[in-house]
């Protein structure tokens, strides 16, 4: 029979390489990974047994265990998967944790209120034009000290290098260090409107590394209108496209009928620093809802991208692109949702810092699982499963010990996972979710792990 080594494989593959100054500290983050994806929402004392909780918590409280030594194995296997596709959206975002409930942490400092304490992490999420995500690309942790507090309004006269806003020009950085790593592969850096920073327009980049971000200010360019709205509206209409707008409280669903139009514009710099950065060509896109219902905001975007876009297919590629932005939210939901990493009772920022580094690659497996059956629905499902936990699940579903002939496909048996985690799988359904998915995960390792011991008694 297949051990449990066998069963978990994808940990080894992941985590194996892992350089992190002792042979024995890559074996336990191999076997921390397998043990906790069995049950990323439970508590370490729910999830691991006796020695291993010990064991655990010496690993994260090592201090030649961190976050780049964490992650730089999965990174060389994300970029193992991005070789494989000639377009990666490295989506960038922020999120922030909050510890207000475990006031003895140390290094914690102030969140979004005065009251709250916590840190913060900046990451970019490799994800397909087809929004497959194929791995973390990379992962930054900080905290803002006391002192700071109530001092945004002199941010104006501090450098780029000295604000938050740095995190998105690194981003754009590290993605030029990657791209030797995968040369024939586009990487395209996507930034909502906190990523509208001029300096990231201006950071240098290696060939085949663009960006693509929201825009949140009317930026002064170099034509007879000015201004970055007024001169994209002025361009003529390309076409339109139609958006479904799902309900949202008492509003209901609609469909939403966007214009499109582009331009390519000479942006210029801020006035404050028009001395030291210089004017950038950029092409921007923009769709924007013409009737909408009374009382409705209408929908509006204006992205701006280093990609040239001047056709109406080249702009419905960058707007399905940017579309791809949630996966991150959704990422971020699973780490805090579903890893419950606020939850956990490390007593220090280090610890946190080093668990989060753990759990985002646990999150990205069940995104991963998620959306790989709903893209590709012909691969086989030993892509995502190895062999007994696909017949365990099989027999568990169908309720027989017979096998079938032939291997089921990925899309069957992500169905057959989201119901072991509550997904009723009714007509009118939307796909599972990462939710019902972590839950379904949970149950799988059990079911396998009977499906195990009856096989062995045979």
């Amino acid at each position: 029979m297949a051990g449990e080594d066998d069963i978990d494989d994808w940990a080894s593959t992941e985590f194996s390489e892992a350089n992190l100054g002792d042979a024995r500290l890559t074996q336990r983050l191999v076997a921390l990974a397998r043990r906790l994806a069995c049950s990323p929402q439970g508590s370490f004392p729910q999830s691991l047994k006796s020695a291993e909780l010990k064991a655990a918590y010496r690993f994260f409280d090592n201090t030649r265990v961190d976050t780049d030594g964490v992650l730089a194995p999965h990174i060389a296997q994300t970029l193992d998967r991005m070789r494989q596709v000639p377009v990666v959206l490295a989506v960038q975002d922020t999120t922030e944790f909050n510890l207000s409930h475990l006031p003895a942490t140390a290094g914690l400092g102030y969140g979004s209120g005065r009251t709250e304490r916590g840190f913060l992490m900046h990451s970019l999420l490799a994800v397909t034009p087809e929004g497959l995500p194929l791995g973390v690309l990379g992962m930054k942790t900080w905290v803002r000290p006391d002192e700071a507090f109530g001092k945004k309004h002199q941010r104006k006269a501090r450098s780029i290098t000295e604000k938050e806003s740095i995190k998105w020009i690194e981003g754009i950085e590290h993605l030029g260090a990657l791209k030797a790593r995968c040369a024939e592969t586009r990487l395209v850096g996507v930034g909502d409107r906190e990523s509208d920073v001029y300096e990231l327009f201006a950071t240098e980049r290696p060939d085949g590394v663009d960006w693509l971000i929201r825009a949140a200010r009317d930026r002064r360019v170099r034509d007879p209108q000015e201004y970055l709205w007024e001169t994209v509206q002025a361009a003529a209409p390309l076409g339109n496209t139609d958006l479904l707008v799902p309900a949202r409280g008492n509003v209901p669903q609609r469909t939403a009928r966007l214009t499109l139009r582009c331009a390519a514009v000479r942006l210029r710099p801020p006035r404050a620093r028009a001395s030291r950065l210089t004017e950038i060509d950029v092409f921007a896109i923009h769709a924007i809802e013409d009737a909408p219902p009374d009382g409705v905001e209408p929908l509006e975007w204006m992205l701006l991208s280093s990609v040239p876009t001047t056709t109406l297919e080249e702009v419905l590629e960058r707007l399905a692109w940017y579309a791809r932005r949630w996966t991150i939210e959704s990422w971020h939901r699973v780490l805090k949702s579903g890893c419950r990493v606020e939850a956990r009772q490390f007593g220090t920022l280090e610890r946190f810092e080093r668990a989060t580094a753990l759990f985002a690659v646990i999150a990205w497996r069940i995104m991963y699982a998620t959306l790989l059956a709903r893209i590709d629905t012909d691969l086989s499902c030993e892509v995502l499963l190895q062999p007994v936990e696909w017949q365990a699940l099989y027999c568990h579903t169908h309720r027989t010990t017979q096998l079938p002939k032939h291997t089921p496909s990925l899309q069957q048996t992500v169905l057959w996972i989201a119901m072991l985690g509550g997904y009723l799988n009714r007509k009118h359904d939307r796909p599972p979710g990462p939710t019902v998915m972590w839950r379904g995960f949970l149950v799988l390792h059990e079911v396998t792990k009977m499906y195990q011991l009856f096989r062995q008694n045979e």
